[in-house]
């Protein structure tokens, strides 16, 4: 039996430097598999009602992420380097366990991005090829100014075109395999 261990992970963050910014979000969201369909509601752990640690500690306690198992936490995302740069330097700052989220297996679709961009980075974030109204940049100030109803209808609405992303390439995706195949003679 096939288990459902993919999840949507994504974090939000004061500003873009690891050693000297803190993360304030850590969200995510268990996905099915097959699908790329929700099948949990989106967990938002925020800074500002606790800490940075405890985020980072309520975040290790709550999932699989630190399993040895490389499929216990798949990651899904968008830039995971970017998540992954900040996890594992503020898990080390704070002497938790180290985490590292490219070292076993994930998925990050900002490559699908950049393909279906023809190629090209410049816009090809996710606010730019999905219904994803802004990028982040406003993010910092929300949390400057405590306008946190503003950050979290912001994760939600990305996590939700995320999701839509996700679920539509898991649909799509085995068609353009199978046209792959055809058009250039694979019988495999």
């Amino acid at each position: 039996m096939r288990q459902n261990n993919n999840y949507y992970l994504d974090i939000e963050t004061n500003g873009l430097d690891p050693k000297k910014n803190k993360i304030i979000t850590i969200q995510y969201q268990q996905l099915d598999r097959n699908t790329a369909k929700p099948i949990s509601k989106l967990k938002i752990l925020k800074e500002w009602e606790s800490s940075e640690k405890d985020i980072l500690e309520e975040f290790v306690n709550s999932t699989n992420i630190l399993n040895d198992y490389e499929f216990s936490f798949i990651p899904m995302g968008y830039c995971l380097n970017f998540e992954h740069n900040f996890l594992k330097e503020k898990s080390l700052a704070y002497g938790l366990p180290e985490i590292d989220i490219l070292s076993k297996a994930f998925i990050d679709l900002k490559a699908f991005g950049v393909i279906m961009n023809r190629g090209e980075f410049k816009n090809s974030g996710l606010d730019k090829i999905t219904g994803k109204p802004q990028s982040g940049r406003d993010i910092p100030i929300w949390h400057e100014k405590k306008e946190y109803d503003k950050i979290t209808e912001y994760i939600e609405r990305e996590a939700e075109e995320f999701v839509k992303l996700c679920s539509w390439l898991y649909r799509e995706m085995p068609y353009a395999l199978a046209r792959f195949k055809k058009e250039n003679r694979i019988e495999k």
